[in-house]
């Protein structure tokens, strides 16, 4: 990595100027940031202790919800730290490990968002086949190609971001590591290698958002044919989450990096980062479990439990 000798930290962009303003961000990030914690940590733990729940679907919101905490993780608790003592630096080393952690996160979030479509497909349409299709050794193969994927994703991108020259200073106009702020002070055409491969995992992206809006259309055809509201009810309601985390994930990070330069400004892009990589892993357990009685069940147990041991 030829940058490691010039540059020996970054300087990350700061939520505000004003100390009480500062503060008022760790407490709330800090606030979000337990919450996130507390409800991906029931859901998953309901999960793993409940065997009812031991499906393919409660199988993949399990690892939907390890990745939720691992994201928030990776960016949430350095924003904090910044914030509470009054600084901006971040290492590095510890900004290319942002960038590898939050690449390898989020790409393996959205390939398992993509394979938990098929599983609502195969649900909705193929119910007989269901058990054959989705049995426990294919869903292990599926949602180890989903980390897997999100790894390889992001070797290749900060293999390569952190290989490029830098000669535009250290200053990055967001609150964490993200690869196209630190593109911006490469030095001249530099960059272009990395906007190659961000343009090859664009193009994947668009195929797993093809394959979701496929699956859809043939699960509301499907719905649509089930002549009791009830049966209509139940299959919208197994399948509504997963579309409502999918429509939030992919609607936050396509305007934050397809959104036209003309309205992008440092505070925009601060608030959109926000949206993409702190709201979903806070909110996307509330959405999972709003309309999943089963799952709400479960984790009321889980939580009446902990209360008990306390006493």
């Amino acid at each position: 990595m030829s940058n490691r000798s010039s540059i020996t930290q970054f300087l990350l962009l700061a939520f505000t100027d004003t100390r009480e303003l500062q503060l008022l961000h760790f407490w709330l990030f800090l606030g979000i940031y337990l919450a996130a914690l507390l409800a991906n940590g029931l859901i998953i733990t309901a999960i793993a202790c409940h065997h009812h729940l031991h499906t393919p679907m409660y199988f993949f919101l399990l690892n939907l919800s390890i990745l939720d905490l691992g994201s928030i993780s990776t960016t949430v608790p350095k924003a904090m730290a910044n914030s509470l003592w009054d600084t901006r630096a971040i290492s590095y080393t510890g900004c290319a490990a942002q960038v590898f952690f939050f690449f390898f996160l989020m790409s393996a979030e959205y390939s398992l968002l993509t394979v938990m479509s098929y599983d609502r497909y195969i649900a909705i349409c193929q119910p007989l086949h269901y058990g054959t299709l989705l049995g426990s050794r294919a869903c292990v193969h599926m949602a180890a190609a989903a980390w897997g994927t999100g790894f390889l994703n992001a070797v290749l991108h900060t293999a390569n971001t952190f290989s490029i020259p830098l000669c535009q200073g250290n200053a990055l106009d967001q609150f964490f590591c993200d690869v196209p702020q630190i593109l911006k002070l490469s030095c001249s055409y530099a960059y272009l290698r990395e906007f190659g491969l961000i343009v090859v995992s664009a193009c994947l992206f668009f195929a797993c958002f093809v394959f979701i809006v496929l699956s859809y259309v043939e699960i509301f055809r499907a719905v649509l044919r089930i002549p009791s509201e009830q049966g209509r009810h139940k299959a919208f309601s197994m399948c509504l989450p997963h579309l409502a985390v999918v429509s939030l994930f992919v609607s936050t990070a396509m305007f934050a990096y397809l959104k036209p330069p003309s309205i992008s400004s440092p505070s925009l892009d601060l608030v959109v980062a926000v949206l993409y990589s702190v709201v979903p892993p806070a909110v996307n357990p509330l959405i999972y479990s709003m309309r999943n009685q089963e799952l709400k069940d479960s984790v009321w147990k889980v939580m009446t439990r902990w209360f008990l041991e306390v006493k």
